[in-house]
């Protein structure tokens, strides 16, 4: 017991703050890449670590010293192996509170750009299909695809879909402000109360959504209507006004919904009587006054 106090005297406020801050950012790390092939290659170069103890307590010269030849190589390999999730973080650090009115006016050109894509295909009766990812990742839908990583215009969108193009049979992925993927194809819903009137792309829009919290917009190749499915329902016939409204709602909900997240997490760490000072200096208030 008196060695433990003696080591708990030594402790600073400061190394507490070091280890929660160490702490999170390796859980966030470990969130970033988990289900994907980088954490795969992460458990490899974890295997390999082992290997190398194993082989410096064991006297295993020869394969010590292999080992310990390849880590000079480690890091490089690290920056290549793990450069989407290293870019995907480097991106969520402007997703707080203090960037949301940017992001809010980026997201909305965003929106913008979608829905004039759709009056288009519809207008030109070409089939299309848009996913856009939300809370839960489309990683493994992204790796069957071809990765674009594009900004989001409305031309790139209409010629993905172009009948001569070689990917516009599957769908796009749109992650953030960017298309993460296109000629991706998604699991088709099994449920047996689907009308049969339903082609591939929409009953392939229910099955995504069905499973994920994604928002899928599809436009029929023989009708030319837009449609949208979110939790597996799907709402038909929409034109440019009705699917702005509801692209809309969907991303003001989940922005304000995020937003309330991180105002409790700020407000946790400020005495009872400056809370709501807090509030309204994060949400803009006292700006707009």
């Amino acid at each position: 017991m008196g060695f433990i106090q003696d080591i708990l005297k030594e402790i600073r406020w400061q190394d507490i703050i070091d280890i929660l801050i160490i702490t999170f950012v390796f859980y966030r790390l470990l969130l970033l890449i988990k289900g994907t092939r980088a954490f795969q290659m992460l458990m490899g170069l974890v295997i390999l670590f082992i290997a190398y103890v194993v082989s410096k307590w064991a006297g295993l010269y020869t394969l010590e010293w292999l080992i310990q030849s390849l880590w000079s190589y480690i890091v490089l390999a690290l920056i290549i192996l793990f450069q989407p999730e290293i870019r995907r973080a480097l991106a969520q650090m402007g997703q707080n509170p203090l960037t949301q009115r940017l992001i809010s006016i980026e997201e909305s050109k965003n929106i913008e750009e979608i829905i004039r894509a759709c009056v288009s295909l519809a207008n030109k009766k070409i089939g299309a299909i848009l996913v856009i990812e939300r809370n839960t990742q489309l990683r493994d839908l992204v790796e069957m695809g071809i990765p674009l990583d594009a900004r989001i215009t409305k031309e790139l969108l209409t010629s993905i879909f172009l009948p001569y193009s070689p990917i516009h049979d599957g769908a796009i992925i749109i992650n953030g402000d960017r298309i993460a993927a296109g000629g991706c194809f998604l699991p088709l819903t099994l449920s047996p109360n689907i009308s049969k009137s339903l082609g591939t792309r929409h009953r392939a829009a229910i099955g995504v959504t069905e499973e994920t919290d994604a928002v899928a917009i599809v436009v029929s190749e023989e009708t030319g209507t837009i449609s949208v499915s979110i939790g597996g329902d799907m709402t038909r016939d929409l034109d440019a006004a009705a699917l702005r409204r509801l692209l809309t709602r969907i991303f003001q909900r989940e922005r304000k919904k995020e937003r309330n997240h991180w105002l409790g997490k700020i407000e946790s760490l400020f005495p009872r009587r400056m809370k709501e000072s807090i509030r309204k200096i994060v949400t803009g208030e006292e700006l707009s006054k």
